[in-house]
């Protein structure tokens, strides 16, 4: 499974995709989790299976929903909690629900 990131320059997505990974990891799951800034996004989204963006883009998650449908990525909001959240358990399971691929 290949999940992307985004959240508006690709620091906090770093460091959630970090934890994303260590967490697929510890699940015995293969993922790769990989962040990326808005400005880099269509490249990104090249098979992918999901794409979390960060809460603060909310705003602006009409854009980039149509921006991942025309890459037939499915999109979902990480909740504000995933930024700070000592491990990425919780955005894990959001990209799996949203991938289809249950936990």
């Amino acid at each position: 499974m290949r999940i992307i990131v985004v959240c508006g320059a690709g620091a906090s997505s770093t460091f959630i995709a970090h934890r994303i990974r260590t967490a697929a990891a510890a699940r015995g799951l293969d993922v790769e989790a990989k962040a990326t800034s808005e400005s880099q996004l269509d490249a990104a989204l090249d098979g992918a299976d999901v794409l979390l963006i960060g809460a603060h883009l909310a705003e602006r998650v009409g854009q980039l929903r149509d921006r991942a449908a025309a890459a037939s990525v499915p999109i979902a909001i990480l909740p504000e909690s995933a930024a700070a959240a000592l491990d990425g358990e919780d955005a894990l399971d959001l990209a799996l629900e949203f991938a289809g691929a249950g936990s």
